[in-house]
């Protein structure tokens, strides 16, 4: 009877759309890595064109980090531009702000709000507006080899940071591989999502709750983010090829057995534990970001994304429709192995929990503890000159500290 409910709740989306829908040809942007796959992607899409016969939608893929500025140059494309886009949780202040995506708020149900999580609603919302609707709620994960653990006599996983470089010492030093560890720490958003989960878990801030524009990076659980994240590279636990990776680089080098620990999204899951994209498969497992003794118990990314409407499209009914069909729970639920769902009831249906049992176990720890990145309008410059002295730091071209008071005296002057 609850499914049932939360069914009849969400369909409501779909019939916002006012009237039946035109022959047209919708531009939807999406991104080529990580969550769902481009396959997922043209499946939902061509499950939705079957029952919208006069729908077309032409689907475009690039690279996360080509998604910000397509989307930025779209908005001056006139009626050439996108219907629609998918957006990352640190881009609504600035797309509001600058006027590029609809309010949508109308359009969305008000009884949705307790049915989705609240992370993944913040992906969509700015000064109480809603700006697209959650589709994508994800964060980061540690996954671990089994296999590698046991042969070095390690009963259980690392429940906190420092017993992960406890273990990875113990398996580098009896040599079952030589980087135990590995990350995506290239000069990128990745390695920021990986410092912010390293820095919730020590109790860091961005910015300081008295000031709101006092950057509080250079201190505190923030620093000792970046002291650890350089520290596990000087120590060798880390492999020093993380300065250069991204996601999928992190993946691959785990499913070839190179490392015993790895962080990563949702999606690495199914992928690790794939014998055709792994040599591993059988022998991972994954639990949240860990904790920190006396400050906390788990540590999290809010990594989300949602689906928006640009302002100058000129079919915002049919690109509803579609967006609705996208977020529709029994559709996130049918595709639940790459990316979780964003609907709360979704975590006890057999179609998204059996296979991934400890998946979903960490997923619930995890999505109650994720934190945010700044959600302000410039963060996209925050987040490059953050960039730039993180990884000058792990470069070891700098003190950890030097760059993160030279970042907090650069972002003064963006905020």
């Amino acid at each position: 009877m609850k499914k049932s409910i939360l069914l009849a709740a969400a369909s409501v989306i779909a019939m916002n759309a006012s009237g039946a829908l035109a022959d047209t040809e919708l531009n939807a942007l999406f991104m080529s890595q990580a969550a769902y796959s481009e396959q997922n992607i043209k499946d939902m899409t061509a499950e939705f064109e079957a029952a919208n016969p006069g729908v077309t939608v032409n689907m475009e893929f690039v690279p996360y980090e080509a998604l910000h500025d397509k989307i930025v140059a779209s908005v001056g494309a006139g009626d050439n531009g996108y219907d629609v886009v998918l957006f990352d949780v640190i881009w609504p202040a600035e797309f509001a702000v600058r006027g590029f995506l609809s309010d949508l708020s109308a359009r969305i149900p008000s009884e949705l709000d307790d049915q989705i999580f609240d992370g993944a609603w913040t992906t969509v919302e700015y000064k109480g507006a809603k700006f697209g609707m959650p589709w994508i709620l994800d964060t980061k994960y540690m996954f671990y080899n089994t296999e590698i653990l046991e042969k070095a006599g390690i009963e259980k996983p690392p429940a906190t940071w420092d017993e992960l470089l406890v273990q990875a010492q113990i398996i580098k030093d009896k040599g079952l591989v030589e980087y135990p560890l590995v990350w995506s720490w290239s000069q990128s958003e990745a390695m920021i999502c990986d410092y912010t989960t390293i820095l919730s878990a020590f109790g860091g801030k961005f910015f300081n709750d008295n000031d709101p524009k006092s950057p509080a990076f250079n201190s505190g659980g923030s620093l000792r983010a970046v002291e650890y994240m350089a520290g596990s590279l000087k120590d060798g636990l880390t492999n020093p090829a993380s300065t250069e990776y991204f996601e999928e680089d992190v993946r691959r080098v785990f499913s070839n057995g190179d490392a015993a620990f790895a962080l990563n999204w949702t999606y690495m899951n199914s992928l690790v534990n794939d014998p055709n994209e792994s040599s591993v498969a059988g022998k991972v497992g994954v639990v949240p970001g860990l904790g920190v003794e006396g400050v906390s118990t788990a540590s999290a990314v809010n990594g989300s994304m949602g689906l928006g409407i640009p302002v100058n499209s000129p079919h915002s009914n049919e690109a509803w429709s579609y967006i609705a069909h996208l977020t529709n729970m029994s559709v996130q639920e049918k595709y639940a192995s790459l990316s979780l769902p964003v609907w709360k009831a979704s975590y006890t249906e057999s179609a998204v929990v059996d296979g991934q049992e400890d998946l979903v176990a960490a997923a619930t720890d995890a999505i109650a503890v994720m934190y945010p990145r700044p959600l302000v309008k410039s963060y996209t410059e925050i987040s490059g000159i953050l960039q730039s002295q993180i990884h000058g730091a792990l470069l070891g071209q700098t003190d950890a500290k030097v760059a993160m008071d030279e970042a907090a005296a650069r972002v003064k002057a963006v905020r």
